[in-house]
């Protein structure tokens, strides 16, 4: 009996029972898409996060005051901030940073590594308006021209403030597009002033679009001159962080060690003082939640393989009562002459085509869903997936079908006939 005869007779016996062969296929598909699905997720999360990182620049390094207690380096120096203690005396505040450290930090014997070197002020929900329009900024920011390098904010209209700015206290903002649009609407908000708690601020620019970060609006914020925010809206207080920039991607972790020893000395800090300053290295953060990504993909997939598993079971359990009730067609064919191979051959493909095609329209239905968003994240498909999975659920088919096929085959004609 040739190839095509046996894959005609398999298809025969499939369609004699369509409900069947459809709620079989169903589990296939289920598991198939939700494979691709769950993926196709957890790959899309992965790269959200990743895009959200780096918008601060693969070189970026960004100095905080520490929060507790723990050396400085990496982005391991989380925690709350702890007091020095140097040697068996009493223990002192810890400093915090300021413009000299900063400043310090673009030395360019200790610090060759370093390209630049930012203070930066921040303050939140600060409310600007302009003719009768009013917007609580998300991120109000106070910092030196090289930030927008640093920290990966690109102009899309006007330009930066600059170094005379700074130097002049001068009174301008680069804003984000989310204040733009709030603030301004259709019109154009380039040289348009607007009065930021009673100080009148001049736009000079408007930067990229970046998107949402998670719960927090990357686009809601405006930019000014350290001086200028400092005088009119933060205070002459400590810095809410140093946004460093290094020379490239392959001397960032060069820089954080340079910037870890002259915040060392400038703060005193020796021995077994606790460090009062912590540095989140952007790459390497980037590079640990990598890692960690993949883990979480690999376990939702596997979690989807779950269900790949169980329709294998019930193609094992719809072939063999298939099997059971077409015994007496079974003897009949064995007795007019039909081999072993043949019988065999026809269930193992009956169990192989309902996977397949249960697998392709899985497929179709996880690439159709990976469209939209789930749990505000954007799938990302990944193509091995398709092809894993698919090919699992045609393995699947062959080793669940096997035994019911083997079972058939096995069949005595006259034994077979009798069956009622």
């Amino acid at each position: 009996m040739s190839a095509w005869e046996i894959l005609r007779f398999a298809l025969r016996g499939l369609t004699a029972n369509k409900l069947r062969s459809g709620l079989t296929m169903l589990g296939i598909l289920i598991g198939v898409g939700a494979v691709i699905m769950l993926v196709a997720v957890g790959n899309g999360s992965s790269e959200q996060i990743k895009n959200n990182i780096s918008r601060l620049g693969a070189n970026s390094l960004t100095v905080m005051k520490s929060t507790s207690g723990g050396g400085a380096g990496g982005f391991g120096g989380f925690g709350g901030m702890r007091s020095r203690q140097q040697g068996n005396g009493p223990r002192t505040q810890a400093r915090d940073l300021t413009v000299d450290d900063a400043e310090a930090l673009v030395d360019p014997v200790n610090a060759p590594s370093v390209k630049s070197a930012s203070p930066v002020t921040t303050s939140s929900s600060v409310t600007t308006t302009y003719e009768g329009s009013s917007h609580s900024v998300g991120q109000f920011v106070g910092t030196y021209p090289a930030y927008f390098a640093a920290a990966n904010k690109e102009i899309a209209r006007g330009a930066a403030f600059t170094d005379d700015d700074v130097t002049s206290g001068r009174k301008v903002l680069v804003i984000g597009q989310t204040v733009a649009e709030d603030l301004f609407g259709t019109v154009d908000p380039l040289n348009k002033q607007v009065n930021v708690g009673g100080t009148p601020f001049t736009v000079v620019g408007v930067l990229k679009e970046s998107g949402s970060s998670g719960m927090q609006d990357a686009d809601d914020v405006a930019i000014g001159p350290l001086t200028a925010v400092q005088q009119n809206i933060t205070g002459f207080g400590s810095l809410s962080s140093i946004v460093v920039e290094a020379k490239s991607s392959n001397v960032t972790d060069q820089a954080q060690s340079e910037i870890t020893d002259i915040l060392n000395q400038r703060h005193e800090i020796s021995g077994s003082n606790s460090a009062d300053f912590q540095i989140l290295n952007q790459a390497s953060l980037q590079s640990a939640i990598s890692s960690s990504s993949r883990t979480f993909t690999v376990l939702l997939g596997a979690v989807a393989a779950i269900s790949l598993l169980v329709g294998g079971i019930g193609i094992t359990n719809i072939m063999l009562v298939t099997v059971t009730e077409r015994t007496r067609e079974i003897g009949i064919r064995k007795a007019i002459g039909a081999p072993k191979g043949a019988i065999l051959g026809q269930f193992i493909a009956e169990a192989t085509v309902l996977s397949l095609l249960g697998g392709v329209l899985g497929v179709l239905v996880g690439v159709v869903g990976s469209l939209f968003k789930v749990v505000g994240v954007q799938p990302v498909i990944v193509p091995s997936s398709i092809a894993l999975a698919l090919g699992v659920s045609v393995a699947i088919g062959l080793f669940f079908g096997s035994y019911p096929a083997n079972r058939a085959a096995k069949l005595r004609p006259i034994e077979a006939l009798r069956h009622e």
